[in-house]
């Protein structure tokens, strides 16, 4: 099934986008969530993941398994994209006179959010990290893309994913240790996409937290 609606995304079928869409809009919301903590971003990144996937249509191989890893990745190219125009414009919005301060309703928002403990370690985790490392981990540990996935996705190899995960495993390690910040969470999506392999799944957490705990 997911070989044919690869073929049917190629050639642009709008119902085979909207399945996409249907199996896919959750766990790219939450990537992007994580790679931006800003739940009106994330919304924003889900639209203009689907558009750029429907712009780049025809580079989608027939052939292969699930289209998630490729999602994922645009997601994660359109998260960097925003988060430069926002520092753009928190700068832009730096340098002009102070008005009147204007109520911050962050707090309230974020008290609506079930766990909050748990995505202020998450949050925590990826802020202590240099960009690329921060999109690894979160694709291969709360994504649950394994490592050809993730290279995939991020248009790198197999290897790139490996020491870069590697290199977010010492950071965080050492900042556990020292007390900097707290074991990350262990949770996943909440249903991994087809054609994973488990066996390096599972490495690719473990080694992203073995020394976190």
């Amino acid at each position: 099934m997911e070989m044919r609606l690869r073929a049917r995304v190629r050639a642009g079928d709008p119902e085979a986008f909207r399945e996409l869409f249907d199996e896919h809009a959750r766990s790219v919301y939450n990537h992007a969530f994580r790679l931006m903590g800003d739940w009106s971003a994330a919304e924003d990144a889900v639209s203009l993941t689907f558009l750029e996937a429907w712009r780049l249509r025809d580079r989608v191989d027939p052939d292969g398994g699930s289209l998630r890893p490729w999602l994922l990745g645009i997601t994660s190219n359109i998260a960097r994209n925003l988060r430069r125009a926002a520092r753009r414009h928190d700068g832009a919005l730096a340098r002009m006179p102070r008005g009147q301060a204007v109520p911050d309703f962050a707090d309230e928002l974020t008290s609506r959010i079930d766990d909050r403990a748990r995505l202020a370690r998450v949050r925590a985790a990826l802020a202590a990290l240099r960009a690329p490392e921060r999109e690894v981990l979160a694709l291969c540990v709360w994504a649950g893309l394994d490592y050809a996935e993730a290279a995939e996705a991020l248009g790198v190899p197999v290897g790139t994913v490996r020491s870069r995960l590697s290199r977010a495993r010492r950071k965080l390690g050492r900042l556990v240790a020292a007390g900097k910040l707290q074991p990350l969470p262990a949770d996943r999506e909440p249903q991994a996409g087809h054609g994973q392999e488990d066996g390096d799944r599972e490495n690719a957490v473990r080694s992203a937290q073995e020394d976190t705990r």
